[in-house]
């Protein structure tokens, strides 16, 4: 059992926009959902920041059950890709999208949510450990996804309670989605230590969600780099939020500008700012710039979470000893994921990592020890916090448009689509924005005479950068 719910009892632990609801009244109804499921299987579990679907993780996670965690939202020619892929013994899902499934029987349901039984004949078979699976890749439907255990889920868990010093009296607000690693994370800190968590799918934008942050005294906002972009925008600077205490970011790297200047807020009014690195593959964190740092160390993601070890290695393998010089960003510890399923029979698998983490991510240390992302070896971006394989966009837009050649490159929150195929553009524009769900400005299709190659066939991605 991760979560210890009675241990806190009167406390509260969800607030919605309806409701308010203690730690006991959680364990209820978080007991009501796993009973429903009596067994250790896997459940597919449509995401929404609200009580039931907090509930049903807790539940799932209490009692074994093992949740694979989806956006609600998710694409739903995507969704019965994956259900074949994965053959889950139950839907946790909002009623609104039971229609969907109308081969299931419902067994169960709670306000705006059910239970569906898919009445799956042959599961397949749990590894004892296997906790949790996550999605890698955003929102492309990628049948990719991390594995995670009971002692990751736990370690990391630990880990950012004590450097983020979080206990009973914090209150944050989900203004990141819970099948997103770094939104999980939040739910997971808070209910571990008995403190309350703002369960919202209203956006910063929007004055109800400033209102409920206002009205329920958060001590904790977090966001990725385009969250604190937009805070920016919204003159977050002029707001007076007397209970607020702390603001934690990660995501990707944010610009050291907006570094800076959110640092320099934070030291004026008293607040806590905090910069982070991590990827679902080590659960949710591995990095942290200690928020006394924040100014002084400018631009970087700071060092090793508690627990937590890094090390840079050259192209060879070989250990940098040396500051200042640049290799690929290698972490261990507690939190590291066994490895990745990509269907159904992954499941039974073991740990393939052994607690050591290649992240891709090409750093540098300097003399003190703190650490500074540079760039990135392999070929993802980061789309308002979401990691998007550019690799599998490619993948859909061949699948669903019959186009041969196509490549996608850009910038984090700024992908560029080249196409050699001047008359669907717009239509593989708004099939892009719908199945990755992002916003159409985020997405740039353009039309090319032809898609620059090497001898053997592989795109030359570095002759498209003019572009962008």
């Amino acid at each position: 059992m991760i979560f210890d719910l009675k241990k806190f009892g009167g406390n509260i632990a969800v607030i919605s926009e309806t409701d308010v609801r203690t730690y006991d009244q959680l364990s209820e109804t978080a007991n009501e959902i796993a009973d429903a499921v009596g067994e250790r299987c896997l459940v597919f579990l449509f995401c929404t920041n609200s009580f039931e679907s907090i509930a049903g993780y807790v539940g799932f996670l209490n009692r074994g059950i093992v949740p694979l965690m989806l956006d609600s939202d998710l694409n739903a020619e995507l969704v019965s890709n994956l259900l074949k892929l994965y053959r889950p013994k139950y839907l946790w899902l909002p009623a609104r999208l039971g229609d969907g499934y109308a081969e299931c029987k419902k067994i169960f349901e709670l306000n705006d949510y059910v239970l569906l039984d898919t009445q799956e004949a042959e599961p397949f078979e749990l590894n004892d450990g296997l906790a949790l699976l996550m999605t890698t890749s955003g929102s492309t439907g990628s049948p990719k996804f991390v594995r995670q255990t009971y002692e990751n889920i736990v370690a990391n868990t630990k880990s950012i309670v004590e450097y983020l010093r979080i206990d009973g009296g914090e209150r944050a607000i989900t203004n990141l989605p819970m099948s997103y690693v770094f939104g999980l994370s939040i739910i997971n800190t808070h209910l571990y230590v008995g403190a309350s968590v703002v369960a919202t799918d209203k956006t910063m934008f929007q004055k109800e969600f400033w209102q409920l942050l206002k009205d329920h005294a958060v001590t904790t906002l977090s966001g990725v780099p385009y969250t604190f972009s937009m805070l920016q925008r919204l003159r977050f600077f002029r707001m007076q939020l007397p209970a607020l205490k702390t603001i934690t970011q990660a995501g990707g790297k944010l610009d050291p500008e907006l570094h800076q200047q959110f640092a320099e807020y934070a030291s004026k009014v008293g607040k806590k700012f905090y910069v982070m690195y991590g990827a679902a593959e080590a659960t949710a964190r591995m990095g942290y710039l200690p928020a006394e740092d924040s100014l002084r160390k400018c631009g970087s993601m700071g060092m090793a979470i508690p627990g937590g070890r890094f090390e840079l290695v050259d192209n060879d393998g070989r250990l940098i000893d040396s500051s200042d010089v640049i290799g690929e960003l290698i972490y261990y510890g507690d939190n590291v994921c066994w490895g990745y399923a990509e269907g159904g029979a992954d499941l039974i698998k073991g740990d393939e990592r052994g607690k050591r983490l290649e992240t891709g991510d090409l750093a540098k240390r300097d003399d003190e020890g703190y650490y500074t992302i540079v760039g990135r070896k392999k070929r993802f971006l980061k789309m308002f916090g979401k990691r998007i394989n550019l690799q599998e966009v490619e993948h859909l837009i061949r699948n669903k448009f019959g186009i041969a050649e196509v490549a996608c490159a850009g910038v984090d929150d700024k992908m560029y689509v080249f196409v050699v195929d001047n008359d669907r553009l717009n239509e593989i524009a708004a099939y892009l924005s719908k199945t990755i769900n992002v916003h159409p400005t985020a997405l740039k299709i353009k039309s090319v005479d032809e898609i620059p190659k090497n001898a053997s066939g592989k795109v030359l991605y570095n002759e498209l950068e003019h572009y962008y």
